[in-house]
């Protein structure tokens, strides 16, 4: 009994460490989406960059996640998801280095597109890998790792900002340097990952290196056991959808839901609070170290918020943890408006933090996990990349015209909007978001009505 505890043991360490390699990817997503937050104003100053510009130059990397998030399903499906996991780490190794050495904005904004390719071909090939490694009772848990990972580097970009700063002219150099440390730690991972099972299966037809990864993922299964799970995943290959094509009426429901939730994501104002955090902070006014000490906190509380997220979502499930962040998006923005509109600051901080608790605890944990989830087999790579270029589209529109925003309209306004999306999310999580907690891939499928 003793040796079968530890066999089993066995393949449940084989599972999550691939799934903690590929989740490292969203640790480098995190580090460069938040160390800008502690650089955009030097580099303003720097470079003497108009609102407009300023806004351009601390958006470049999303619009990189835009092109990444389109490009990353081809080496995906004709390469593998591991190939092409190890792919972003290199980009990540250049990025980071060029945007730390950048001598003019130009080559800055190049090198910080460069890293946008990465962020946004990771948010497609490594979410859809851990879902197609995972067993479905730990699905949600493994695959929101990945968001987990995004969320303890923004805690550490955060504080090596709040460290770096005040060190010398060229601190903000280190801030964005600092990313090569980790991306080269997540290259060397990378090359010891094997394939996804799926993929050899549904897009190579390689059932037998697919058999072998199964027998390292499940060594106590028989066999038989091990056969039958190639058949499940080649059937729903050679099922009706064999012959169907991404875009079409057979899939609108989880490509629907795919853009729905990337948009409503972003909608939220996520990523402009992130990204200016410290000068929401400012706006408030606290002075320019205090900010940054608030922004450490605004990373504290999203980690802290998004392990309770991880450690529910196989318990309560992906609907109810957006009902409860939609919830929280309300009531968190309505106050932040209120608080801008009637010039009573004290209130902004708290509601600032209770806003990312209900992001992180919601949207932040489910986003990922529920888009590499409602596809089949065949289309999960296109599906994923939907929703991550809706996502990256909307992040990367915002980010651009939020500085803008604030300067030319009251900040309560803006939040407003942002309220107001929220008020139709979670019209949009009642009538058409579907549960798919503890349920194998393949039975998504029937769920969705899709075979």
């Amino acid at each position: 009994m003793e040796k079968s505890k530890n066999t089993s043991q066995k393949w449940s360490m084989i599972i999550i460490l691939s799934s903690i390699t590929s989740a490292l990817a969203g640790f480098l997503f995190g580090y460069d989406t938040v160390v800008i937050s502690g650089a955009e104003l030097k580099i303003q100053a720097l470079w003497n960059l108009s609102p407009q510009l300023h806004g351009f130059v601390t958006a470049s990397a999303l619009y990189g996640t835009v092109v990444g998030a389109l490009i990353g399903i081809w080496p995906a499906n004709h390469f593998g998801r591991k190939i092409t996991l190890l792919i972003i780490a290199l980009i990540y190794v250049v990025s980071s280095l060029g945007t730390a050495f950048a001598p003019e904005v130009y080559s800055f904004v190049f090198m910080r597109f460069l890293g946008g390719l990465a962020i946004g071909a990771s948010t497609v090939v490594a979410p859809l890998y851990i879902a197609e490694i995972s067993p479905p009772q730990y699905r949600g848990r493994l695959a929101g790792m990945f968001q987990l990972n995004v969320v303890l580097s923004m805690v550490i970009a955060y504080i090596a900002n709040s460290l770096i700063a005040g060190m010398g002219e060229h601190d903000w150099r280190w801030m964005l340097g600092m990313a090569a440390i980790p991306s080269i730690i997540y290259t060397i991972c990378c090359l010891f990952i094997p394939e996804s099972p799926r993929w050899l299966i549904s897009i190579k037809n390689n059932t037998t290196e697919a058999t072998s990864v199964l027998k390292r993922f499940y060594p106590t299964e028989t066999p038989e056991q091990i056969e039958n799970i190639v058949a499940t995943i080649k059937n729903e290959t050679q099922s009706k959808l064999s012959n169907e094509k991404f875009w079409s009426w057979r899939l609108h429901l989880p490509i629907f839901l795919a853009i729905l939730i990337a948009l409503f994501n972003q909608a939220s104002g996520i990523n402009a609070v992130l990204y200016f955090a410290p000068r929401i902070f400012e706006l408030t006014g606290l002075g320019e170290k205090a900010a940054l000490l608030q922004s450490i906190g605004v990373g504290v509380t999203f980690l802290i918020f998004t392990a309770v997220g991880v450690a529910l979502i196989d318990r309560l499930g992906r609907k109810t943890l957006l009902y409860i962040g939609g919830v929280g998006y309300v009531i968190s923005l309505a106050l932040i408006a209120w608080g801008f509109a009637y010039q009573y600051y004290v209130i902004i901080p708290p509601c600032i933090f209770l806003f990312i608790a209900s992001h992180a605890i919601g949207q932040g944990t489910v986003i990922w996990v529920l888009i590499s989830e409602i596809f089949p087999n065949q289309f999960r790579a296109q599906g994923q990349a939907v929703g991550s270029f809706t996502h990256w589209l909307c992040a990367a529109v915002i980010t651009t015209v939020f500085p803008s925003l604030v300067t030319n309209f009251s900040p309560s306004y803006v939040f407003m909007f942002f309220c107001f999306m929220m008020i139709i999310q979670l019209f949009w999580i009642k009538y058409m978001v579907v549960e798919t907690k503890g349920i194998p891939l393949e039975e998504v499928q029937k769920k969705l009505g899709i075979i």
